[in-house]
Protein backbone atom coordinates (compact mmCIF):
# COMPACT_ATOMS: atom_id res chain seq x y z
CA UNK A 1 0.00 0.00 0.00
CA UNK A 2 1.41 3.37 -0.99
CA UNK A 3 1.73 6.04 1.66
CA UNK A 4 2.85 9.55 0.78
CA UNK A 5 4.90 11.72 3.12
CA UNK A 6 2.86 14.47 4.72
CA UNK A 7 3.33 17.09 7.38
CA UNK A 8 2.55 15.90 10.89
CA UNK A 9 2.95 19.16 12.76
CA UNK A 10 1.94 22.81 12.63
CA UNK A 11 5.03 24.75 11.47
CA UNK A 12 3.69 27.90 13.12
CA UNK A 13 3.93 26.38 16.61
CA UNK A 14 7.07 27.24 18.54
CA UNK A 15 7.99 26.58 22.15
CA UNK A 16 10.73 27.51 24.56
CA UNK A 17 11.87 24.06 25.64
CA UNK A 18 15.08 23.72 23.63
CA UNK A 19 16.92 25.12 20.64
CA UNK A 20 17.01 21.48 19.51
CA UNK A 21 13.28 21.74 18.84
CA UNK A 22 13.91 24.10 15.91
CA UNK A 23 14.15 22.79 12.38
CA UNK A 24 17.07 23.26 10.03
CA UNK A 25 17.83 26.69 8.60
CA UNK A 26 16.82 27.01 4.92
CA UNK A 27 20.43 27.78 3.96
CA UNK A 28 21.49 24.50 5.58
CA UNK A 29 18.87 22.58 3.62
CA UNK A 30 20.05 24.28 0.43
CA UNK A 31 23.63 23.26 1.21
CA UNK A 32 22.57 19.64 1.71
CA UNK A 33 20.85 19.67 -1.67
CA UNK A 34 23.99 21.16 -3.23
CA UNK A 35 26.13 18.35 -1.83
CA UNK A 36 23.72 15.67 -2.99
CA UNK A 37 23.95 13.87 -6.31
CA UNK A 38 26.82 12.01 -7.85
CA UNK A 39 29.49 10.13 -5.96
CA UNK A 40 31.97 11.46 -3.41
CA UNK A 41 34.61 9.49 -1.53
CA UNK A 42 33.26 8.14 1.77
CA UNK A 43 34.51 8.44 5.35
CA UNK A 44 35.77 12.03 5.14
CA UNK A 45 37.89 11.93 1.99
CA UNK A 46 35.27 13.99 0.13
CA UNK A 47 35.70 17.51 -1.22
CA UNK A 48 33.28 19.04 1.30
CA UNK A 49 35.18 17.76 4.33
CA UNK A 50 38.41 18.94 2.74
CA UNK A 51 37.04 22.43 2.26
CA UNK A 52 35.65 22.44 5.81
CA UNK A 53 39.24 22.21 7.08
CA UNK A 54 40.11 25.46 5.31
CA UNK A 55 36.99 27.13 6.68
CA UNK A 56 37.91 26.00 10.21
CA UNK A 57 41.38 27.50 9.73
CA UNK A 58 39.79 30.89 9.07
CA UNK A 59 38.02 30.74 12.43
CA UNK A 60 40.46 28.88 14.65
CA UNK A 61 43.89 29.20 13.05
CA UNK A 62 46.09 27.22 10.66
CA UNK A 63 46.76 24.31 13.02
CA UNK A 64 43.07 23.56 13.67
CA UNK A 65 41.87 20.19 12.41
CA UNK A 66 38.18 19.27 12.37
CA UNK A 67 36.80 15.76 12.80
CA UNK A 68 33.07 15.83 11.99
CA UNK A 69 30.85 13.60 14.15
CA UNK A 70 27.14 12.88 14.47
CA UNK A 71 26.21 14.62 17.72
CA UNK A 72 27.37 16.61 20.73
CA UNK A 73 27.71 13.71 23.15
CA UNK A 74 29.80 11.89 20.57
CA UNK A 75 32.00 14.96 20.12
CA UNK A 76 32.57 15.26 23.86
CA UNK A 77 33.28 11.58 24.40
CA UNK A 78 35.73 11.39 21.48
CA UNK A 79 37.48 14.61 22.53
CA UNK A 80 37.85 13.59 26.17
CA UNK A 81 39.09 10.14 25.24
CA UNK A 82 41.75 11.73 23.06
CA UNK A 83 42.95 13.88 25.97
CA UNK A 84 43.07 11.23 28.71
CA UNK A 85 44.83 8.00 29.59
CA UNK A 86 42.94 4.94 30.82
CA UNK A 87 43.54 6.14 34.37
CA UNK A 88 42.64 9.75 33.66
CA UNK A 89 39.94 12.01 35.05
CA UNK A 90 38.21 15.18 33.87
CA UNK A 91 37.43 18.14 36.12
CA UNK A 92 34.15 19.84 35.23
CA UNK A 93 31.35 21.88 36.74
CA UNK A 94 28.71 19.83 38.51
CA UNK A 95 26.14 21.33 36.12
CA UNK A 96 28.18 20.42 33.01
CA UNK A 97 26.38 18.66 30.18
CA UNK A 98 28.94 15.85 30.24
CA UNK A 99 27.99 15.19 33.87
CA UNK A 100 24.23 15.78 33.88
CA UNK A 101 22.82 15.21 30.40
CA UNK A 102 24.89 12.58 28.59
CA UNK A 103 23.60 9.46 30.28
CA UNK A 104 26.99 8.63 31.77
CA UNK A 105 28.49 8.32 28.28
CA UNK A 106 31.87 9.92 29.13
CA UNK A 107 32.30 7.45 31.98
CA UNK A 108 30.63 4.37 30.49
CA UNK A 109 31.74 4.73 26.87
CA UNK A 110 34.83 6.88 27.34
CA UNK A 111 36.05 4.98 30.38
CA UNK A 112 37.07 8.12 32.26
CA UNK A 113 36.21 9.60 35.65
CA UNK A 114 34.43 12.95 36.06
CA UNK A 115 35.53 15.03 39.03
CA UNK A 116 32.78 17.60 39.55
CA UNK A 117 32.86 20.99 41.25
CA UNK A 118 29.89 23.03 42.46
CA UNK A 119 29.74 26.48 40.91
CA UNK A 120 27.44 29.44 41.60
CA UNK A 121 26.88 30.25 37.91
CA UNK A 122 28.05 27.24 35.90
CA UNK A 123 31.55 28.68 35.43
CA UNK A 124 34.80 27.18 36.68
CA UNK A 125 37.66 29.31 38.01
CA UNK A 126 41.26 28.37 38.82
CA UNK A 127 40.31 28.34 42.50
CA UNK A 128 37.37 26.01 41.91
CA UNK A 129 39.47 23.74 39.72
CA UNK A 130 41.95 23.31 42.56
CA UNK A 131 39.24 21.64 44.64
CA UNK A 132 39.76 18.57 42.44
CA UNK A 133 43.23 19.19 40.98
CA UNK A 134 45.36 17.05 43.24
CA UNK A 135 46.58 13.50 43.77
CA UNK A 136 48.45 12.96 40.51
CA UNK A 137 50.80 10.43 42.13
CA UNK A 138 48.10 8.72 44.17
CA UNK A 139 47.31 5.38 42.55
CA UNK A 140 44.09 5.20 44.57
CA UNK A 141 42.62 8.24 42.81
CA UNK A 142 41.79 8.84 39.17
CA UNK A 143 44.41 11.23 37.81
CA UNK A 144 43.16 14.74 36.88
CA UNK A 145 44.31 15.23 33.28
CA UNK A 146 41.71 17.51 31.69
CA UNK A 147 39.63 20.53 32.63
CA UNK A 148 36.39 20.67 30.64
CA UNK A 149 34.44 23.93 30.43
CA UNK A 150 31.25 24.78 28.54
CA UNK A 151 30.85 27.96 26.50
CA UNK A 152 28.24 29.18 27.01
CA UNK A 153 27.46 27.28 30.18
CA UNK A 154 24.44 25.16 30.96
CA UNK A 155 23.12 28.09 33.02
CA UNK A 156 23.34 30.49 30.10
CA UNK A 157 26.36 32.36 31.41
CA UNK A 158 29.36 33.23 29.25
CA UNK A 159 33.09 33.07 30.01
CA UNK A 160 35.14 36.07 28.93
CA UNK A 161 38.32 35.38 26.93
CA UNK A 162 40.38 36.44 29.96
CA UNK A 163 38.54 33.98 32.19
CA UNK A 164 39.24 31.12 29.80
CA UNK A 165 42.86 32.21 29.41
CA UNK A 166 43.24 32.10 33.21
CA UNK A 167 41.76 28.59 33.30
CA UNK A 168 44.01 27.36 30.47
CA UNK A 169 47.14 28.85 32.02
CA UNK A 170 46.25 27.33 35.39
CA UNK A 171 45.50 23.89 33.93
CA UNK A 172 48.61 23.82 31.74
CA UNK A 173 50.84 24.82 34.66
CA UNK A 174 49.56 21.71 36.45
CA UNK A 175 50.10 19.45 33.46
CA UNK A 176 46.43 19.28 32.48
CA UNK A 177 44.78 20.00 29.13
CA UNK A 178 41.62 21.99 28.44
CA UNK A 179 38.54 20.89 26.54
CA UNK A 180 35.76 23.29 25.62
CA UNK A 181 32.25 22.00 25.04
CA UNK A 182 31.02 24.45 22.41
CA UNK A 183 27.51 23.17 21.80
CA UNK A 184 26.43 26.85 21.82
CA UNK A 185 29.77 28.41 20.98
CA UNK A 186 28.17 30.69 18.39
CA UNK A 187 25.84 32.18 21.00
CA UNK A 188 28.81 32.89 23.24
CA UNK A 189 30.76 34.61 20.45
CA UNK A 190 27.70 36.67 19.53
CA UNK A 191 27.24 37.69 23.15
CA UNK A 192 30.89 38.68 23.59
CA UNK A 193 31.08 40.22 20.10
CA UNK A 194 34.48 38.62 19.51
CA UNK A 195 35.75 35.96 17.07
CA UNK A 196 35.47 32.38 18.31
CA UNK A 197 39.25 32.03 18.24
CA UNK A 198 39.51 34.79 20.90
CA UNK A 199 38.29 32.44 23.63
CA UNK A 200 39.52 29.17 22.15
CA UNK A 201 42.78 29.09 20.19
CA UNK A 202 44.15 32.40 21.49
CA UNK A 203 43.08 31.61 25.07
CA UNK A 204 44.90 28.27 25.06
CA UNK A 205 42.11 25.69 24.66
CA UNK A 206 43.49 22.36 23.41
CA UNK A 207 40.41 20.69 21.94
CA UNK A 208 36.95 22.02 21.12
CA UNK A 209 33.61 20.30 20.61
CA UNK A 210 32.03 22.52 17.96
CA UNK A 211 28.23 22.62 17.92
CA UNK A 212 26.09 23.04 14.83
CA UNK A 213 22.76 21.41 15.65
CA UNK A 214 21.58 24.02 18.16
CA UNK A 215 22.45 26.80 15.71
CA UNK A 216 20.47 25.73 12.67
CA UNK A 217 22.07 22.51 11.41
CA UNK A 218 20.01 19.40 10.75
CA UNK A 219 22.57 17.27 12.58
CA UNK A 220 26.31 17.19 13.02
CA UNK A 221 29.05 18.56 15.23
CA UNK A 222 32.84 18.37 15.07
CA UNK A 223 35.80 17.75 17.32
CA UNK A 224 38.26 20.52 16.51
CA UNK A 225 41.84 19.91 17.60
CA UNK A 226 43.43 23.30 18.25
CA UNK A 227 46.71 22.08 19.74
CA UNK A 228 47.95 19.13 17.64
CA UNK A 229 50.40 17.92 20.28
CA UNK A 230 47.61 17.53 22.86
CA UNK A 231 45.95 14.48 21.29
CA UNK A 232 46.79 11.24 19.58
CA UNK A 233 44.96 8.85 17.25
CA UNK A 234 41.88 11.05 16.83
CA UNK A 235 40.67 9.32 13.68
CA UNK A 236 40.93 5.92 15.35
CA UNK A 237 39.03 7.11 18.42
CA UNK A 238 36.28 8.60 16.26
CA UNK A 239 35.78 5.26 14.49
CA UNK A 240 36.03 3.27 17.73
CA UNK A 241 33.37 5.54 19.26
CA UNK A 242 30.96 4.94 16.36
CA UNK A 243 31.11 8.59 15.28
CA UNK A 244 32.61 8.13 11.81
CA UNK A 245 29.99 8.99 9.18
CA UNK A 246 30.32 7.12 5.91
CA UNK A 247 28.60 9.90 3.93
CA UNK A 248 30.49 12.57 5.84
CA UNK A 249 29.95 15.20 3.15
CA UNK A 250 26.43 15.71 4.54
CA UNK A 251 27.80 16.64 7.96
CA UNK A 252 30.66 18.73 6.62
CA UNK A 253 28.58 20.75 4.17
CA UNK A 254 26.27 21.86 6.98
CA UNK A 255 29.16 23.13 9.08
CA UNK A 256 30.63 24.77 6.00
CA UNK A 257 27.30 26.52 5.32
CA UNK A 258 27.26 27.83 8.88
CA UNK A 259 30.87 28.97 8.96
CA UNK A 260 31.92 29.95 5.45
CA UNK A 261 30.04 33.21 5.72
CA UNK A 262 28.10 34.64 8.66
CA UNK A 263 25.12 32.30 9.05
CA UNK A 264 26.45 31.01 12.37
CA UNK A 265 26.63 34.56 13.72
CA UNK A 266 23.29 35.71 12.31
CA UNK A 267 21.51 32.74 13.83
CA UNK A 268 23.19 33.17 17.22
CA UNK A 269 22.61 36.90 17.40
CA UNK A 270 18.94 36.44 16.65
CA UNK A 271 18.49 33.72 19.27
CA UNK A 272 20.31 35.84 21.85
CA UNK A 273 18.20 38.89 21.01
CA UNK A 274 14.99 36.89 21.45
CA UNK A 275 16.22 35.71 24.87
CA UNK A 276 16.86 39.31 25.87
CA UNK A 277 13.36 40.27 24.73
CA UNK A 278 11.94 37.34 26.68
CA UNK A 279 13.89 38.22 29.82
CA UNK A 280 12.73 41.83 29.69
CA UNK A 281 9.15 40.76 29.25
CA UNK A 282 8.96 38.11 31.96
CA UNK A 283 11.19 40.07 34.31
CA UNK A 284 8.56 42.80 34.45
CA UNK A 285 5.93 40.36 35.72
CA UNK A 286 5.43 40.41 39.50
CA UNK A 287 6.31 37.09 41.07
CA UNK A 288 8.84 36.05 38.41
CA UNK A 289 12.53 35.99 39.36
CA UNK A 290 15.30 35.81 36.76
CA UNK A 291 17.96 33.53 38.27
CA UNK A 292 21.11 34.14 36.20
CA UNK A 293 22.40 36.86 33.89
CA UNK A 294 20.86 36.38 30.44
CA UNK A 295 24.00 36.39 28.31
CA UNK A 296 23.11 34.01 25.49
CA UNK A 297 19.88 32.34 24.36
CA UNK A 298 18.63 30.95 27.68
CA UNK A 299 16.46 32.43 30.41
CA UNK A 300 16.30 30.75 33.81
CA UNK A 301 13.49 31.85 36.09
CA UNK A 302 11.64 30.97 39.30
CA UNK A 303 7.90 31.26 39.56
CA UNK A 304 5.01 29.41 41.25
CA UNK A 305 4.99 25.74 40.33
CA UNK A 306 1.28 25.69 39.53
CA UNK A 307 1.69 28.61 37.13
CA UNK A 308 4.45 26.77 35.27
CA UNK A 309 2.33 23.65 34.97
CA UNK A 310 -0.55 25.61 33.46
CA UNK A 311 1.78 27.54 31.18
CA UNK A 312 3.31 24.29 29.92
CA UNK A 313 -0.07 23.35 28.48
CA UNK A 314 0.19 26.41 26.22
CA UNK A 315 3.95 26.42 25.48
CA UNK A 316 6.54 23.65 25.76
CA UNK A 317 9.37 24.23 28.23
CA UNK A 318 11.13 22.29 30.96
CA UNK A 319 11.58 22.56 34.69
CA UNK A 320 15.23 22.99 35.62
CA UNK A 321 14.71 22.33 39.33
CA UNK A 322 11.10 21.33 39.86
CA UNK A 323 11.38 21.31 43.64
CA UNK A 324 12.47 24.95 43.70
CA UNK A 325 10.13 25.97 40.88
CA UNK A 326 13.01 26.83 38.56
CA UNK A 327 12.39 26.68 34.81
CA UNK A 328 14.46 27.12 31.66
CA UNK A 329 13.24 28.95 28.57
CA UNK A 330 15.31 28.62 25.39
CA UNK A 331 15.23 30.69 22.21
CA UNK A 332 16.37 29.49 18.79
CA UNK A 333 17.38 30.92 15.44
CA UNK A 334 13.76 30.81 14.30
CA UNK A 335 12.10 32.24 17.43
CA UNK A 336 9.98 35.21 16.41
CA UNK A 337 9.16 38.40 18.30
CA UNK A 338 5.49 37.45 18.21
CA UNK A 339 6.33 34.08 19.79
CA UNK A 340 8.06 35.82 22.67
CA UNK A 341 5.30 38.37 23.10
CA UNK A 342 2.62 35.67 23.08
CA UNK A 343 4.51 33.73 25.73
CA UNK A 344 4.90 36.79 27.95
CA UNK A 345 1.19 37.53 27.62
CA UNK A 346 0.31 33.93 28.50
CA UNK A 347 2.58 34.14 31.54
CA UNK A 348 0.85 37.32 32.69
CA UNK A 349 -2.53 35.68 32.34
CA UNK A 350 -1.52 32.59 34.29
CA UNK A 351 0.10 34.66 37.03
CA UNK A 352 -3.04 36.79 37.30
CA UNK A 353 -5.28 33.74 37.56
CA UNK A 354 -3.17 32.37 40.43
Amino acid sequence: MRTDARRHHDPQVRGFASDNYAGAHPEILAALALANGGHQVAYGEDDYTGHLQRVMHSHFGPTAEAFPVFNGTGANVVALQALTDRWGAVICAESAHINVDEGGAPERMGGLKLLTVQTPDGKLTPELIDRQAYGWDDEHRAMPQVVSITQNTELGTVYTPDEIRAICDHAHERGMKVHLDGARIANAAASLDVPMRAFTTVAGVDVLSFGGTKNGALFGEAVVVLEPDSVRAMKHLRKLSMQLASKMRFVSVQLEALLARDLWLRNARHANAMAQRLAEGVGAVDGVEILYPVQANAVFARLPHAVSERLQKRFRFYFWDETAGDVRWMCAFDTREEDVDAFVQALKEEMASS
